[in-house]
């Protein structure tokens, strides 16, 4: 099984260490120092898409509300939809 580009030494390193973080405070610190406030609304707003997908809310409403285009939309329900699962096991957790 091939490895994805994506999972680099360092990018494993960064995930691990955003598990180390112990309450909401510490992730907002932390998150704000590594991203833009730009890059923070952007992971924001694709979250709030995979949740509206979810929800079966229509692709032109989830565009309309989160200003994201038709092409991210869709490869956010892409991706909700497939292998990985990492939006459907977070959706389990908190819908």
């Amino acid at each position: 099984m091939d490895i994805p580009d994506w999972q680099t030494p360092e990018t494993k390193r960064l995930l691990e260490d955003i598990l180390s973080l112990k309450n909401m405070r510490e992730a907002e610190l932390f998150f704000r120092d590594l991203c833009t406030e730009t890059e923070l609304q952007e992971l924001s707003k694709r979250w709030q898409a995979a949740r509206m997908l979810h929800q079966e809310t229509p692709y032109s409403k989830i565009v309309e509300e989160t200003g994201l285009s038709t092409a991210t939309v869709a490869r956010i329900s892409r991706w909700l939809s497939g292998d990985q699962g990492g939006y459907r096991l977070l959706l389990k957790r908190r819908p």
